[in-house]
């Protein structure tokens, strides 16, 4: 049996997205099909759209998805996670694919290392049946998908797409948050709202995030913030920077977390830092640039630098039970301030690339 599915085609970064009919075969041994609900629009779908990103040709854009399973292929009776799965239960995916059986995913056991992770969305351009901007997905053997409870909405996932998962790995590789840490996160969008949420629930005594617009301020207060800085109010980061020491008594911060995704950002986050502060850099993997730094500042003041870039099937997982536990006590779905169609796509990326929302879905039966 064959499906017929649209789906939103970047033929080349000069062009409109286009909407194509795509055909889509039964699953296979194992595989899974899904019909989107929700596709979470991403900063880094922009940087695509833009060009700042090589690509193989046209490819489907997406990688945020929350839809019910439509076939279930021979042998596929649970999700990644051990859970019984039916057809029309909801499901969380995020198209990453390790290979399986290479040093990085066998012998370091840290498949995000591995070179093919991606190799979907970026080799296989059109013929990749997995990315979210389409109406169906057919998830192949080894493409982590987790079932999502009865009890917690859609829109608490969706609203922090790939976000969340990439926090809750980044927070394992900067050896957590400890209560009474004073946090500075800078990026009001959804990376820096899911570092914000994060840090709050960890107990930490401060919790200052840096960015805009206002809108986007707001959230962050109404998810865990106790204090914000607008870059529209004090656009001078020198004086961001003396802000931040009279918000910390002068001693900086414990950490800070990069959600921005601006290289600009980083320079700025170093002298945030008290002594033997941690940086975690988490928003800047598609955004190319360089800055200057003096190696002697990092080494007199005992800073580390820990870079983060993807997560795991246990983030996937994580991220589904993060929203279970506190979208009741916190604003999770009021994140999403946008909704469009497939066919306006396009309009979708515009929307997000001018930072007028704070989290913006494609609805692809709509």
């Amino acid at each position: 049996m064959e499906f017929t599915s649209k789906r939103a085609v970047l033929v080349n970064p000069s062009n409109p997205i286009e909407i194509w009919d795509e055909i889509i075969a039964s699953p296979g041994p194992g595989e899974v099909l899904v019909r989107t609900e929700m596709s979470g629009v991403c900063g880094t779908d922009v940087h695509l759209a833009r060009g700042e990103i090589e690509l193989p040709g046209p490819i489907v854009l997406g990688h945020e998805g929350v839809g019910r399973i439509e076939h279930l292929g021979e042998g596929a009776t649970t999700d990644y996670a051990g859970t019984p799965v039916v057809p029309g239960d909801r499901v969380y995916w995020v198209p990453l694919s390790p290979c399986g059986r290479c040093h990085a995913c066998t012998v370091e056991e840290e498949p995000t290392y591995c070179s093919d992770i991606l190799g979907q969305l970026f080799r296989e351009g059109m013929k990749s049946p997995v990315c979210t901007y389409t109406e169906l997905a057919l998830l192949p053997v080894g493409m982590a998908f987790y079932r999502i409870p009865d009890d917690t909405p859609s829109e608490a996932v969706i609203a922090f797409g790939c976000a969340m998962p990439t926090m809750l790995k980044g927070l394992e590789r900067l050896g957590g948050i400890a209560i009474n840490d004073s946090v500075i996160i800078q990026g009001a969008g959804p990376v820096g709202l899911a570092a914000t949420l994060l840090a709050g629930v960890c107990g930490a005594k401060q919790v200052i995030v840096i960015g805009g617009p206002r809108h986007r301020l707001e959230m962050a207060l109404k998810l865990g913030a106790t204090n914000t800085i607008s870059i529209e109010d004090i656009p001078d980061p020198a004086d961001r920077i003396q802000l931040i020491g009279k918000l910390t008594q002068g001693r900086g911060a414990d950490i800070v977390i990069e959600g921005a995704g601006y290289v600009s950002a980083f320079a700025e986050g170093i002298k945030m830092l008290a002594k033997g502060g941690r940086y975690l850099i988490a928003g800047l993997w598609s955004t190319p640039g360089e800055v200057s730094i003096e190696p002697r500042y990092l080494n007199n003041m005992n800073l580390r630098i820990i870079g983060t870039a993807l997560y795991e099937g246990r983030h996937i997982h994580g991220a589904i039970r993060v929203a279970q536990t506190y979208h009741n006590s916190l604003p999770m779905t009021e994140v999403i301030t946008h909704r469009f169609s497939l066919a306006e796509s396009q309009q979708a990326l515009e929307t997000v690339g001018s930072h007028e929302s704070i989290k913006a879905i494609i609805l692809p039966g709509v």
